[in-house]
């Protein structure tokens, strides 16, 4: 690592000493670190474009901003930030990659990072720094982004919960006084809602975050797209009875779900047009700092929680995981790892975090303890989302074919047909099957 200028460990008489360390003068969290500090010292002249999506709640993009100006200022490297939807962002990085030129660092979803890993500096270094320090990165984590279990192709910056959003009246209307725990209580609660006038809706479109619903619906009846050497096994018993399920709750849901894109369940919620969707927090973040008087007072009446357990008896969370990639061609590679390690530094990622409204949970154990995550029990479900969540290319190793088969809506595409009545589910899984394939090939 002759590009790096590391500090040495701090040294006592007793060596290095694991516990709560100080950083800037501030503790850590309570949590448990190794005392030690690492810096990469900007190429002369460097200036840095970073490329990431747009936000869902105005905090995030207002915090991150105030992080950057205090690089700026520390460093007097010049960073340009340009915002993009998601949907946009995964295009602009693939075309980045191929053609080496763009921006230095981009935030990117899933993982995206697989599609072209070679294209991606190695941040090894800055990564096992900051998993030291900050009590350790989450497994879902490491499965993103180091795919080979050695070389780091990223780092992480967490992830967006998609957790149930609801109206907490209009569950007890419907004779449910606490949200469903399993998916026969849940879709018994759906039919309610709908028989009451109040139906609940879910993304079916090629939505980026949203659509991750139905990866929770066909791993809680135990199918998979692949097993764990990457057999693609996406048509199976398994798989049809999710299907039928996600027949019966798509005849409870709003129309027009079948060409839901992101925004679209927010903006269907916040105006009344439906009780219950999956959902970052941004739904309640906007009722909550809304200026219209009628969505303001929904605030009261929303609450959050995760998704009901299904056949399989366990938990199946899928949420949208962030990542930043450091792209091979930047001329300032030492500028960007800097870059990142002081935007993922206690000081600025934290206040971040409660910028963001808990909207993005953390990827690094220690922010468990992050403020935001107590300071309103609505924010508390969605610290888990890291840690509790299972990678997109379950139960199979990460890489170009989960990656591909990801941006391709494979999984989402084949719940909307078989739900919709377009394909009989036997149907849907079997073209499920031959375009997973694709990908994985033996």
């Amino acid at each position: 690592m002759n590009d790096v200028n590391r500090r040495k460990f701090l040294e006592g008489s007793a060596g290095m000493v694991a516990g709560a360390s100080a950083v800037g003068g501030s503790t850590l969290l309570g949590a448990p670190a190794l005392a030690q500090s690492l810096a990469f010292k900007p190429e002369k002249g460097a200036k840095l474009r970073v490329l990431r999506w747009s936000r869902f709640v105005q905090g995030d993009i207002d915090a991150y901003m105030v992080n950057v100006k205090k690089f700026i200022e520390k460093t007097g490297v010049e960073v340009r930030v340009d915002n993009e939807g998601w949907e946009d962002v995964r295009p602009k990085a693939a075309v980045a990659a191929n053609t080496g030129a763009g921006p230095d660092i981009i935030l990117g979803t899933n993982d995206d990072a697989n599609l072209y890993p070679d294209k991606l500096l190695d941040v090894t270094d800055l990564a096992e720094y900051l998993g030291k320090k900050y009590g350790g990165w989450y497994p879902a984590c490491e499965a993103y982004l180091r795919p080979d279990g050695k070389k780091w192709i990223g780092i992480a910056l967490g992830a967006a919960g998609s957790y149930m959003v609801y109206r907490q009246s209009q569950l007890k209307a419907a004779g449910f006084e606490t949200f469903p725990k399993d998916t026969t209580s849940f879709l018994a609660m759906l039919k309610a809602l709908k028989e009451k006038g109040t139906p609940g809706g879910m993304a079916l479109g090629n939505a980026t975050g949203d659509g991750l619903w139905t990866n929770w619906l066909i791993w809680s009846h135990g199918g998979q797209l692949v097993d764990k050497t990457n057999k693609v096994i996406i048509d199976s018993a398994e798989t049809l009875k999710a299907l039928e399920y996600a027949k019966e709750m798509y005849a409870t849901f709003i129309p027009g779900t079948l060409s839901w894109l992101d925004p679209n369940n927010n903006k269907a919620f916040l105006d009344s047009q439906i009780s219950v969707t999956n959902n970052g927090i941004s739904i309640y973040y906007a009722a909550k700092n809304s200026t219209d008087p009628k969505v303001h007072d929904l605030a009261a009446d929303i609450n959050h929680a995760p998704f009901p357990v299904g056949p399989v008896g366990v938990p199946t969370e899928s949420h949208l995981f962030f990542n930043q990639m450091v792209m091979k061609y930047t001329k300032y590679p030492n500028a960007a790892k800097e870059f990142l390690r002081f935007m993922m530094e206690q000081e600025q990622f934290e206040p971040w975090l409660t910028g963001a409204s808990g909207y993005i949970a953390q990827p690094l154990r220690a922010y468990e303890k992050a403020s935001i995550w107590t300071a309103d029990p609505k924010n508390t479900p969605y610290s888990g989302g890291v840690k509790n969540m299972r990678p997109a290319g379950y139960a199979g190793r990460l890489g170009y074919a989960s990656a591909g088969a990801g941006a391709d809506f494979i999984v989402v595409n084949m719940v909307a047909e078989a739900a919709s009545g377009a394909k009989t589910p036997k149907e849907a899984a079997e073209r499920a099957q031959k375009r997973a394939e694709r990908y994985y090939k033996v």
